[in-house]
C-alpha cells in the first residue's frame, strides 16, 4: 500500500465562506418562496420555497467535508471502501463529504507519553467526536509526533538459565499512515507485541553479569558482553530488531532503552549472596597480598639492621604470627612475654 498525500485540498476557509453564503441565500429563498405564496400560490413561488427548505436539509452535508489538521497530525481517507488519500500537513481542508477517516487504533491506549488515560497498562477507551468541521472524531487523526512506548516489566531468562525482570522503554514514530492503517489490524497493538517479542529474543542471547565462555555476538568467540555491563549495545540491537518487524507497519523505531534490569525475585538474595561471597574473596585476595608483601619487608629490614638474628624456625614462627595479626578478622590481643625469646 502506498501513501497518497493530499495537498491540494487546502481550501477550506473559502468552500466554508462559500457554504455559508448558500446556506444564508437558501434560508432567504425560504423566507421568500413562503411569504409568496402566502399572496398567491405560483409555480414561482411554490418552486423557490421548494427549493430553498431542500438546501435547508442538505445544505449540511457539506460541511462534513471541513477538516482541520494541527502540526503532526495525519488523517487517512476512504470513500466507500477505497483508500483516496492522506491529509498530513496542518490547515484547513475540504474534500469529499462522504470520505470518512480511518484509524483503526483510534481507542487503543497504551502506557506512553500523549496516549495514556490515566490508568496503566493497555486500555481500550472510547473517544468522542464533535460534529460539523470535526465531523472525524480527534481519535480518527493518526499522530505524527514522537513518542515513548513503555511497556510493562518481563520476567525473561537469560542466556545461563537466571530468570531476571527487565522493561525498556521505546521512541517511536509512524511515519507512512497508508501502511499503519491497512497493514496491520492495529498498528499500537503491533508494536507493544513486537518490543515483547525483541525483548526477549536479545535478552536470551546475554547473561546478566559477565560470564565465561559466552559468545554473544554470534562469531563463535567468547566476549566479555552483560546486560548489565553492556547495556548500550543491548539497546542497540534490541532496537534494530523492532525496527525489522514493525518496518511493514509503518513505523520508525528512533530509540531503546533499558528503564529497568534486576534479578526476579526467587533467586535475587541468592544472587546477592554470590556477588557478596565474590566481593569478600577479592578483598581477601587483596589482604593477604598485602600482608605477605609486609612480612617480606619486616624480615629484609630486620636483616639489614642486624637487631635479631633469626633461625628459620623462628622466623616460620614470626612469619605466622605478622600474617595472622595482619589477615585477621579483628583486632590483635597482643601478649607480652616477660621471660626469654627461647
Amino acid at each position: 500500500m502506498e501513501e497518497k498525500i493530499l495537498n491540494n485540498k487546502k481550501n477550506g476557509m473559502s468552500m466554508l465562506l462559500l457554504f455559508l453564503a448558500l446556506y444564508a441565500a437558501g434560508i432567504g429563498l425560504t423566507i421568500w418562496g413562503g411569504i409568496q405564496m402566502d399572496k398567491e400560490a405560483t409555480f414561482l413561488s411554490v418552486g423557490t420555497f421548494v427549493l430553498g427548505l431542500l438546501w435547508l436539509i442538505l445544505g449540511l452535508l457539506p460541511f462534513f467535508g471541513l477538516k482541520v489538521l494541527k502540526p503532526q497530525e495525519a488523517l487517512v481517507l476512504t470513500l466507500f471502501g477505497k483508500y483516496v488519500g492522506t491529509l498530513k500537513e496542518e490547515g484547513f481542508y475540504f474534500v469529499n463529504p462522504f470520505c470518512s477517516g480511518v484509524n483503526p487504533a483510534a481507542k487503543t491506549r497504551l502506557n506512553q507519553s500523549g496516549d495514556v488515560d490515566g490508568s496503566s497498562g493497555k486500555t481500550l477507551v472510547i473517544s468522542s467526536g464533535t460534529g460539523g468541521a470535526g465531523a472525524d472524531a480527534s481519535g480518527k487523526k493518526i499522530s505524527l509526533k514522537i513518542m515513548t512506548l513503555n511497556n510493562s516489566r518481563q520476567k525473561i531468562n537469560d542466556c545461563l538459565g537466571n530468570p531476571i525482570e527487565i522493561g525498556i522503554a521505546v521512541m517511536w514514530r509512524v511515519v507512512d499512515t497508508a501502511k499503519a492503517v491497512f497493514e496491520v489490524d492495529n498498528y499500537k497493538e503491533y508494536l507493544s507485541l513486537q518490543c515483547d517479542s525483541a525483548l526477549r529474543d536479545i535478552v536470551r542471547v546475554y547473561p546478566y553479569d559477565v560470564a565465561p565462555n559466552v559468545d554473544t555476538t554470534g562469531d563463535g568467540m567468547a566476549d566479555e558482553g552483560s546486560l548489565r555491563g553492556s547495556s548500550e549495545i543491548v539497546a542497540a540491537r534490541i532496537r534494530n530488531e523492532i525496527q525489522q518487524k514493525v518496518a511493514e507497519a509503518g513505523l520508525e523505531i528512533l530509540e531503546a532503552r533499558i528503564t529497568y534490569l534486576a534479578y526476579a525475585p526467587e533467586i535475587a538474595a541468592v544472587m546477592l549472596q554470590r556477588q557478596q561471597a565474590s566481593a569478600i574473596v577479592d578483598a581477601r585476595k587483596m589482604i593477604v597480598d598485602g600482608a605477605v608483601g609486609m612480612v617480606e619487608l619486616a624480615l629484609e629490614r630486620l636483616n639489614e639492621r642486624h637487631m635479631v638474628e633469626l633461625d628459620e624456625e623462628r622466623k616460620a614462627a614470626m612469619v605466622s604470627n605478622l600474617l595472622v595479626v595482619l589477615c585477621g578478622n579483628h583486632d590483635a590481643q597482643p601478649v607480652v612475654n616477660s621471660g626469654s625469646l627461647y
